[in-house]
């Protein structure tokens, strides 16, 4: 988010340039202050008076909390500052993870706050396209409230997909889908369950996951995403950007052939499927789950624990060779596999040491907050990013000067 005001070539523009800066402004800054705002849009008092009156009689914008109490406590001393913040509840933005055995979803509001979210089984492989994501929209919906459903503003999807910035979907080979528009299949289901329609956005699950990771805590320098479920996604952000390489495919390290595996892609090393698969033949099992595995794991059960120590070989593996083509900073874990991470994290630091005969600088390596719904999150978060840019349709007005409308209407 930046700061400053971009200015445009008409009065339309102008305060269209005005009013997304402020929003950004105030957004960036949580609360703010009506002069502490000015300074930061580079305009006087009452021309950043207007603009905040604006979006306050929209619903967009409103004092905080905060400031009641201090008018009360400094009643003697003066008049103090009056904080603005953003009103969470003036918008929605849906975020839906369409995986392999799984949909989940997130709803998050103009704070860019989780409000909902959900998650259920779902055989990707064995549906149609059209079904998967009308089950996602159906899925969100449960969970939001009437008032929620009325403003929403925008629908993120994400699957583990290469996606064309058309909206396209060229190759999925782990769900089966080839040559689906899945931004117009979205599209179609939103109008089934919303009253009107939204911007559409659609990305590969990894780069949701990196885009919402580094929408929640801000990244500079280089970060390696690795969304690690049935398969393993990679994004990459270089200074707060992602990185899409040549054609839309930088960080797949989950297809990256391992030497001596007989041919297996690391996904399939260290992936969701193989983990169940070896606990399920190591205890003579057919119905074990993931969570259990964790469990196990957790208490050291001797077949969980050999399981999760093969598991971090090949993680260490598969990190140091990213960390000699990338040098990140940092790398971050998500998915329902990462919660093992934690667990064995000393037992991969060891390996990736043992693996390198010159120390190169290790990154930090953490799991994202909500691992789980990180890729759901990142999808909503681009249409929040969205609306709080020019490319917002939000406020731009029919003519000049036309008012912001209403979070309401």
């Amino acid at each position: 988010m930046n700061d400053t005001v971009s200015i445009g070539s008409s009065p339309r523009r102008i305060r269209q340039n005005n009013i997304v800066a402020a929003l950004q402004t105030i957004y960036a800054h949580r609360s703010l202050s009506r002069a502490d705002l000015a300074r930061k849009l580079g305009m006087n008092r009452s021309s950043s008076g207007e603009i905040v009156a604006e979006l306050t009689e929209g619903g967009f914008v409103q004092e905080s909390d905060e400031s009641g109490k201090q008018r009360l406590e400094h009643s003697r001393a003066g008049r103090p500052g009056i904080m603005l913040e953003l009103v969470p509840d003036a918008a929605f933005f849906v975020g839906i993870e369409i995986g392999v055995e799984h949909i989940s979803a997130a709803v998050v509001d103009l704070s860019a706050e989780v409000r909902a979210c959900r998650k259920i089984a779902f055989d990707t492989m064995s549906s149609t396209v059209e079904e998967a994501v009308a089950r996602g929209v159906e899925l969100i919906v449960g969970a939001m409230a009437k008032g929620m459903i009325g403003r929403c503003k925008g629908l993120g999807i994400s699957a583990p997909a290469h996606i064309r910035p058309d909206g396209i979907v060229t190759l999925a080979p782990i769900i089966g889908w080839r040559e689906v528009s899945l931004k117009e299949i979205g599209r179609s289901a939103f109008l089934a369950a919303f009253p009107a329609a939204v911007p559409i956005a659609v990305e590969n699950d990894a780069n949701a996951f990196a885009i919402g990771d580094s929408y929640r805590h801000g990244v500079s320098g280089v970060t390696l995403f690795l969304l690690m479920e049935t398969g393993v996604g990679g994004g990459i952000m270089i200074d707060g950007k992602l990185f899409r390489g040549g054609h839309g495919l930088a960080g797949e390290i989950g297809h990256t052939l391992v030497p001596g595996s007989g041919g297996q892609k690391f996904e399939q090393l260290i992936g969701r499927e193989v983990l169940i698969r070896q606990y399920r033949e190591a205890i003579g099992r057919k119905h074990v789950d993931l969570q259990e595995f964790l469990g196990d794991v957790h208490d050291r059960v001797p077949a969980a624990v050999n399981i999760a120590e093969t598991w971090s070989r090949h993680l260490a593996y598969a990190l140091l060779q990213a960390c000699r083509l990338l040098d990140p900073d940092r790398i971050v874990l998500g998915g329902s596999v990462a919660t093992l991470y934690p667990m064995v994290a000393a037992r991969v630091a060891v390996h990736m040491s043992e693996g390198q005969n010159i120390p190169f600088p290790t990154p930090e390596i953490v799991v994202d907050d909500d691992a789980e719904f990180g890729s759901a999150f990142g999808a909503a978060c681009m249409l929040h990013q969205r609306f709080l840019s020019l490319e917002s349709e939000e406020f731009g007005g029919g003519e000049d000067g036309a008012p912001v409308q209403s979070a309401t209407s």
